[in-house]
C-alpha cells in the first residue's frame, strides 16, 4: 500500500456570488501560484534541517491546495454547465497533451516494458509501483485528478446537476475510510480524493447547495488561521491531524472567497502569482525529470548552488513555451469542439 507521495486557486462577510456565476477570482490564481511554489520547494530545495521533515510537509501542503482548487473549479463548471461531453473533452485536452508528450519522451529515452508504459498512459501508475519511473513518479497526482474527472462525470451523467450534492457524503466517506485504515497520507486515489472532494464541497457551498450555517467558519475566522492549520495538518508529526487536511484546504481557499476584503487577497492578486498560476501545470509536469540524473547526482554544494538553479531556469523556460505554444492550442481546440455554432444557437 502506498502511504507517502512519490517524488512528488469584509466588514460584514458578504455572501459570495454562486460559484457558477462568479467572475474570474484572482485569489484562486494566487493560491495556485503559492501551491506550485510549495511543491517546487519540496522537490528542489532544502526546506529546513532534514530532521524537521519540512520538505515532505511543503509538498503535501502544496498538493492539498492544488486538489482543493481543482475540486472547486471542476464542480463550479459542472454546476454551470452539466454537459458531460464538453466537460470531458475540455479536461482531457487540458491535461493529456503535455502529460502524454512527457511520457512519450520518457518512453523513448528510458524505455520500459510495454505493460508499465500502458499503465502510465492510462494514468494508473499510482496503483502500480512498477509503472512509476523516476521521471514520471510525480504524475501520481494527475492519476488522482483524472480518476475524479471521470467519476464526477459519471455521477452527473446518471443524476444530473443535482447529483453533485452527494459529493460531501463521498468526501466524508473517503476520510472515514482513511481513518479506518490509518492512511494519513497516500497517493492512492481512494485515500487521497477527499482533498479534491473538499474543494467540490466549497463550490456547492458558494452556489447555495449546502446549508448556510456552514459558511460561518469561512466568514468569521481569518484565512491566516486556516493557513496555519493546513500547514500543521500537512506535517507527518501531527499524526491524526492529517485526516482533516482536506477540510483545512477548503477553509483556506474558501475563507478568502467569503472574505473578499481581507488583506490576504491583496497578496494573492499580484501579477507574479497570476503568472505562476498560468504556467503551474506545465511547471509541475516538466520539473520532475529535471530533478533526476545529472541534475541530482553531485555533492550538495554543486547541487544546490549550480544544478538546482539550472533546473529552475529550464523548468520555467520550457513551461512558458508549453503553456503558450503547446497547451494553448489544445485548449483552444477543446473550446472549438464544445462551443455551439451561432446557427445552432439561433435555431
Amino acid at each position: 500500500m502506498h502511504t507517502t507521495p512519490q517524488a512528488a486557486g469584509p466588514t460584514a462577510a458578504p455572501k459570495p456570488e454562486p460559484a457558477h456565476h462568479s467572475p474570474r477570482l484572482l485569489q484562486l490564481d494566487g493560491w495556485r501560484g503559492l501551491s506550485i511554489c510549495a511543491v517546487l520547494a519540496a522537490h528542489l530545495a532544502p526546506v529546513g534541517p532534514g530532521s524537521w521533515l519540512l520538505n515532505q510537509a511543503s509538498g503535501v501542503f502544496g498538493m492539498a491546495l492544488f486538489f482543493t482548487l481543482s475540486g472547486y473549479l471542476i464542480t463550479s463548471f459542472l454546476l454551470a454547465k452539466p454537459d458531460i461531453k464538453s466537460f470531458l473533452i475540455r479536461r482531457c485536452l487540458r491535461i493529456l497533451p503535455l502529460a502524454w508528450l512527457l511520457m512519450l519522451i520518457v518512453a523513448f529515452l528510458a524505455p520500459t516494458d510495454v505493460a508499465n508504459s500502458v499503465l502510465r498512459f492510462l494514468f494508473l501508475q499510482n496503483y502500480h509501483d512498477s509503472a512509476a519511473t523516476v521521471y514520471t513518479a510525480h504524475l501520481w497526482s494527475l492519476c488522482v485528478e483524472l480518476h475524479f474527472y471521470f467519476g464526477v462525470a459519471l455521477l452527473v451523467a446518471l443524476g444530473g446537476r443535482g447529483a453533485l450534492r452527494v459529493l460531501p457524503w463521498f468526501a466524508l466517506a473517503v476520510t472515514g475510510w482513511r481513518i479506518a485504515e490509518g492512511a494519513t497520507l497516500s497517493i492512492l486515489t481512494h485515500f487521497r480524493v477527499d482533498e479534491i472532494l473538499a474543494g467540490a464541497c466549497l463550490a456547492l457551498l458558494g452556489a447555495g447547495q449546502l446549508p448556510a450555517v456552514l459558511r460561518k467558519p469561512f466568514e468569521r475566522v481569518s484565512p491566516w488561521v486556516w493557513l496555519v492549520c493546513l500547514a500543521a495538518a500537512s506535517h507527518e508529526l501531527t499524526g491524526p491531524l492529517n485526516y482533516v487536511r482536506p477540510y483545512f484546504g477548503a477553509l483556506v481557499v474558501g475563507s478568502t472567497l467569503f472574505q473578499p476584503n481581507h488583506s490576504i487577497n491583496t497578496l494573492l492578486k499580484t501579477r507574479v502569482l497570476n503568472y505562476l498560476a498560468t504556467v503551474s501545470y506545465a511547471v509541475y509536469v516538466i520539473h520532475g525529470p529535471l530533478t533526476t540524473g545529472w541534475f541530482h547526482e553531485t555533492n550538495l554544494a554543486v547541487k544546490y548552488l549550480i544544478k538546482r538553479p539550472i533546473t529552475l531556469i529550464l523548468t520555467f523556460a520550457l513551461a512558458h513555451v508549453s503553456t503558450f505554444y503547446w497547451e494553448s492550442r489544445w485548449i483552444a481546440l477543446g473550446q472549438r469542439l464544445t462551443s455551439k455554432r451561432p446557427a445552432a444557437k439561433a435555431a
